[in-house]
Order: C-alpha cells, then sequence, then structure tokens
C-alpha cells in the first residue's frame, strides 16, 4: 500500500484527538502538518511533531497534502472541505457532513470536480458489532425491516467534558447546524437511510427541556415515515445515566436485532423460536473496517465505495432528513423529504 501525505484542517472539533494518534502511528501516513486558529489546540498537537498553521491555507500551500482530515464546526468543515476537494485533495470529514443540506451538496459536487475522495467519518461505524448487525440486516437476516431505533443520549457537552473551543460552536445554530437535533439525532437518520433508505416524510420535536440556558435545542426527536416502515432517531443532552444510550434497535418480519452500544457491545438477535434472544458470534473485522483513518486510507488506496455508513452521498440524504427535522421542528408538521 501506498504511504500518502495526510493534514488536518481544524481542531476544535474534539474527535480530533481520537484520530491523530491514530495517523501518526499508521505506516501508510505522513502527518505533514494540522491547522487552526487556535494556538492552544496548536501547541497541543505539537507533540505529534509536525508543523502547526493558524490558517488553514497556508497548510495546502505549503505542504502540498495528498488528503486532509477535517475537524472543525459543521459550517466550517464544510467550507474547508470544498475547498480541499476542488483541489484534487481527498477528504474525510466528522459526521455529520455539513450544518445543512446546501454544504452537504456543495462537496459532493467539489468531489466530482476535484475527482477526489469524500468519506464522512462516524464514531460508531467501527464498533464490530454494529457493523455485522447492518450487514445481517441487509442480507435478510430477520427478513423484511420494518422499523429502526437509535438513540444518542449524555448529559450534555459541557457535562461530559468537551472542550470550551468544542462547545463554543455545538451551541452555536449558525455554526453546528442546531443543537442536540443536529448532533445526535444525526446517527439515527444515517442509520435509518442505510437500512431503509431514503424516507418520505420527516416529524421532527425539539426543545430546551433542562438547559435554559442553552441558545439551541438540547433535545430532540426524529421520526421518519416509510411507505411499509418507521425509523425513529433521538437526541438528548440532558440525560442521566446511560441505560438507554447508543443501542441500535433493528425490528424485521422475522427477528429484531438489538446492538449494544460501545466497541465491545453484544449483538443480540431475538426470532420466533427465541424469543428472548441469543447472542451472536461477531467475530474479527478486517484492518481496514478498524478506524475512520485505517478506511479513509483504504479507499484511496483501492478506490473501492466506503462503507455505507460513511458514503459521501448516503450521509448527504442523512443531511436532508435532519433539515427536514428541523423544518418540521419549526412548523409542527411532518415535511415531505426531497430526493
Amino acid at each position: 500500500m501506498s504511504s500518502y501525505r495526510v493534514g488536518v484542517l481544524g481542531m476544535h472539533h474534539d474527535h480530533v484527538w481520537d484520530h491523530l494518534p491514530d495517523l501518526f502511528q499508521n505506516a501508510h501516513a505522513e502527518l505533514v502538518g494540522v491547522a487552526d486558529p487556535n494556538g492552544a489546540l496548536l501547541d497541543e498537537a505539537a507533540k505529534f511533531g509536525c508543523p502547526g498553521y493558524r490558517e488553514y491555507g497556508e497548510l495546502i500551500e505549503k505542504e502540498s497534502p495528498d488528503a486532509v482530515l477535517v475537524f472543525a464546526s459543521n459550517r466550517v468543515g464544510a467550507e474547508l472541505a470544498v475547498d480541499a476537494l476542488s483541489r484534487g485533495i481527498h477528504v474525510m470529514i466528522e459526521k455529520p457532513m455539513a450544518a445543512d443540506l446546501a454544504g452537504a451538496e456543495a462537496m459532493l459536487v467539489a468531489a466530482e470536480k476535484g475527482d477526489a475522495r469524500l468519506m464522512v467519518n462516524w464514531p460508531f461505524a467501527w464498533q464490530p458489532s454494529l457493523q455485522r448487525g447492518i450487514e445481517l440486516a441487509l442480507n435478510g437476516e430477520i427478513g423484511r425491516l420494518w422499523q429502526v431505533r437509535y438513540r444518542a443520549a449524555h448529559r450534555g457537552p459541557a457535562e461530559l467534558g468537551c472542550t470550551p473551543y468544542f462547545c463554543e460552536w455545538l451551541f452555536d445554530e449558525h455554526l453546528n447546524g442546531g443543537g442536540a437535533l443536529m448532533d445526535y439525532c444525526c446517527y439515527g437518520s444515517v442509520l435509518a437511510r442505510v437500512l431503509l433508505g431514503q424516507p418520505e416524510r420527516v416529524t421532527g420535536v425539539e426543545g430546551r427541556y433542562r438547559k435554559d440556558r442553552l441558545p439551541v435545542e438540547d433535545n430532540a426527536i426524529l421520526l421518519m415515515s416509510y411507505p411499509e416502515a418507521m425509523a425513529i432517531a433521538e437526541g438528548s443532552w440532558s440525560e442521566v445515566g446511560n441505560l438507554t444510550a447508543y443501542a441500535a434497535v433493528i425490528h424485521g418480519e422475522e427477528g429484531t436485532i438489538l446492538v449494544e452500544p460501545g466497541a465491545g457491545g453484544r449483538l443480540i438477535r431475538a426470532s420466533l423460536e427465541a424469543e428472548d434472544g441469543s447472542e451472536l458470534e461477531v467475530g474479527d473485522v478486517a484492518g481496514e473496517m478498524s478506524s475512520g483513518t485505517a478506511h479513509f486510507l483504504w479507499g484511496i488506496e483501492t478506490g473501492e465505495p466506503f462503507m455505507p455508513l460513511c458514503d459521501a452521498r448516503n450521509c448527504r440524504d442523512a443531511q436532508a432528513i435532519l433539515g427536514a427535522g428541523r423544518e418540521s421542528a419549526a412548523d409542527g408538521a411532518s415535511v415531505l423529504v426531497g430526493k
């Protein structure tokens, strides 16, 4: 496998700190630089031994990367991705892809223009149990699917210990694209898109139920309607405990799949013969399915499609679901989803 020069654009998305060590240690990548306007973040990244730049464009001009990882706010990140893709630079951007549908679609156009690969990273995509659960569901192992549900929830970004750099834009409707709806309903939206396709309608409910000081919603629910199915995406920044958080449930006519949260989460299948469910063996995953960095570099090298959760067109459709959900929550009526 080839080696690629990789830069990082944006350090104010806290997920970057999960990826920098992986990128730094990958034998097929050379970390050539990081860029962010915040000097303290550049100082923190100095331990990886690469140049730091206050200007994003300066990294591109001086280091000529083959690829970049984008960890900025949803709105700024989309702008950075469009610029890089237009130059023919491959891009991996952190979920949910953009602050709005226009940003997501601009990235697709730029990727085609620059003949560059575009991948959207989702932290839950690298859970072996979820990968296996999606595979079983798409292969018809529980029959025709009729419901998908995913709840992403915690006590809140600040309470969880997110940095001020992260919270500053998460709580900014323009930079984030919303609040908990955009940040956390995105997971259920992309999972539903992958398993059920694009819904016909979306109904959204959102509100500030526990954190009046926030300028954005702290809780949201999206209901996606299909001709013969439905899906639910929940997002909460005020949940106490982890009892209901981060589990995926997939219902089919012949069974139910429960994917427990976390890297070591169990995969459980219920059927007509075993209604209480039984644990399924997950097995090992290939190296290119083990992390966002590994999958991104593999996709650049091989030209193979990225896994469905990370496919840019699926993520564009998830962005459309989120936009419809925000519109519905504001207007109090379900909204048709554009194709």
